[in-house]
């Protein structure tokens, strides 16, 4: 059997009966399982292989789900789901009706809270902890964060509000020493330095241990001593933050050492403080190309497991974006690029190698970047914010207040517009269209072909409004159309009826045209605002089909019927878009097959 221990593991009731050489066993097949499922599936794979012992050290000490473990993002919680009754149905891991990549409460009762984007961990815990002393339930609540989470404004927001509270509430510190991108600023500096001083900690686990197994009175010098730590604490972290938030700082101690670990949080669940553990684990561990290359790692396509994952790869949106900035900064040096942690996923490392000075990575700071990238606008310099479309729903708030308000002329490259595929719902980015529409002052454009994109790229650098440019993930569809110098292009047909879309659906109207050519396609360059000039080229057509990859509430299409309405249209005006919910995780083709959004969903619609 390629994995006889944990093929019997059903629960994490299973895991707390085996003994340190099961464990040994027991780690290592789980790091085979997340490899060859990775391998097949894609994935998140560096971040899970260093939380193995990490996860089996929190299910020996804890008891799930009495005990409610939340990890953050999901990129590290592979392990858990193997060993919380879920190592059957593995193998569907972010397929069509498979299980998710990241945690589902109606997927298992061990996943207490949805978790997909980064630094929520801590508020949902400390929430669900609040909770349980509320309603008198047993337990306590476990967050699980990485250090590359910890760069969100959102993590200190919770610890700042958990520090006071009575109780074991317990916060535990994936400390890899990196995030998906290499951790930057005051944080990172300071975890170093904690890293380097662990010889208090060990002292102090071992002299617990000692003090408490003397009979009758060694719970009480424990007691003292504790006292006492928390002064010694004090002048060998002068500057530890998390103590000065309220937490009972422990480590760091070794992530991949299972009893070290259950020692710790054994001894964290006897505090009536909240405690924060500092765990030290190797991104990747167990996998060479993993250990050597873990931010190549972090998130892979299917892949060989003996050759390693392909690095590169295809030409693909994010890299043209990106490469086009480099093309301009070459010439203009006012062009900037920021980042949220995101340099490779948008397609910015040659930016950030060749123009240093003018790249910015700001961590998980979605909104703290859109700020930035204002104020940096209204001094006359041209940043670039290149973002995932679901990331940027985190920045809302400030590009009301801080861009639009002020009209600051910032630029947004907004990355995986539209369906993602595998990552399910927490990453679908089938919001931005709507609540970009809301905002006064926005420009939106949704380029259909790798030309137009560096096309629109060069268009809004030197353009004095609020730009967004929108993109999906992955590769062009077709090169062929190149009419995208105005705000709309008509694709002439014989007969009366009209599709109006744009972005990578376009190309799947086409495919209609090429069949049928009494059907006109109308694709918008530009998709918000639209000019009266369109509106009047609409009302010519009887029949109208807008086909749109995004929410249907608050959508162009929406938008568009209205201004019809406002002039007096009669034709029929029918809106297909995603009908106001979540779409699960499938390859892309698959979601935009079921949503009726492919070329046979269209033609469908038309016959119909």
């Amino acid at each position: 059997m390629e994995y006889p221990i944990l093929s019997g593991i059903k629960s994490p009731l299973d895991v707390k009966g085996l003994n340190e050489k099961q464990i040994a066993q027991l780690c290592g097949e789980i790091r085979r399982c997340i490899i060859n499922t990775v391998s097949k599936n894609g994935g998140h794979l560096a971040s899970n292989l260093g939380a193995v012992e990490l996860t089996v050290a929190l299910h020996r000490a804890f008891s799930s789900p009495e005990d409610e473990i939340v990890f953050d993002v999901g990129h590290q919680c592979y392990t858990h789901k193997l060993l919380t009754g879920r190592f059957d149905k593995f193998s569907t891991i972010r397929t069509m009706g498979g299980i998710s990549g990241y945690m589902k409460p109606n997927e298992s009762p061990h996943d207490p809270f949805i978790t997909g984007h980064s630094s929520n961990s801590i508020s949902a815990a400390y929430g669900i902890f609040t909770s349980k002393k509320l309603k008198g339930e047993k337990g306590t609540a476990v967050a699980v964060i990485g250090d590359g989470a910890m760069t969100g404004g959102m993590a200190y927001e919770a610890l700042n509000n958990a520090g006071h509270v009575k109780g074991n509430f317990i916060v535990v510190l994936n400390d890899n020493k990196m995030s998906i991108s290499q951790n930057v600023g005051a944080l990172s500096r300071n975890l170093t330095k904690m890293r380097n001083q662990p010889k208090y900690h060990n002292f102090k686990l071992t002299a617990g241990r000692v003090l408490k197994a003397v009979p009758f009175i060694g719970e009480y010098i424990y007691k003292g001593f504790d006292a006492l730590k928390d002064t010694v604490k004090g002048i060998v972290y002068k500057n530890n933050i998390f103590s000065a938030l309220g937490f009972n700082y422990l480590g760091p101690v070794d992530g991949h050492d299972v009893e070290a670990m259950e020692s710790i949080f054994k001894i964290a669940k006897d505090y009536t403080k909240p405690s924060l553990i500092h765990v030290i684990t190797t991104k990747g561990k167990g996998y060479s190309f993993a250990e050597s290359s873990p931010k190549n790692y972090h998130g892979v396509s299917p892949f060989d497991i003996q050759e390693g994952a392909t690095q590169g790869g295809k030409l693909n949106f994010s890299l043209v974006a990106g490469n086009c900035l480099c093309t301009l900064a070459e010439k203009d040096d006012k062009i900037c690029a920021i980042t949220a942690a995101m340099t490779e996923g948008t397609g910015l490392s040659a930016f950030a190698e060749k123009y240093p000075d003018r790249f910015f990575d700001v961590g998980i700071a979605e909104g703290h970047a859109v700020t930035f990238a204002a104020a940096m606008a209204k001094k006359g310099l041209k940043p670039f914010f290149a973002v995932y479309s679901s990331f940027l729903q985190r920045g809302f708030d400030q590009l009301i207040h801080d861009g639009a308000i002020g009209n600051f002329p910032l630029k947004l490259l907004i990355d995986r517009a539209g369906i993602v595929g595998e990552d399910g719902e927490t990453h679908q980015g089938l919001f931005d269209v709507s609540f970009l529409r809301a905002i006064p002052n926005v420009n939106i454009y949704s380029p259909s072909n790798y030309k137009e994109l560096e096309y629109r790229i060069k268009y809004v650098a030197d353009r004095e409004e609020i730009s967004a440019v929108r993109y999906p993930r992955g590769c062009e569809k077709t090169s062929d159309f190149t009419d995208f110098e105005k705000e709309f292009s008509l694709i002439k047909g014989d007969g009366k009826r009209l599709i109006i879309t744009y972005g990578r659906l376009f190309s799947e109207a086409m495919e209609i045209k090429q069949k049928d050519n009494d059907i006109s396609i109308l694709k918008l360059n530009k998709i918000y605002p639209l000019s009266d000039e369109l509106v009047k080229t609409v009302l010519s057509f009887e029949d109208v089909y807008f086909f749109e990859e995004s929410q249907k509430s608050g959508c162009i299409g929406e938008y568009l019927a209205s201004r019809l309405l406002e002039s007096g249209y009669k034709g029929k005006y029918t809106i297909k878009a995603v009908e106001n919910k979540f779409i699960q995780a499938a390859e892309t083709s698959q979601a935009l097959n079921q949503c009726k959004l492919d070329c046979f969903g269209m033609e469908n619609e038309l016959r119909s």
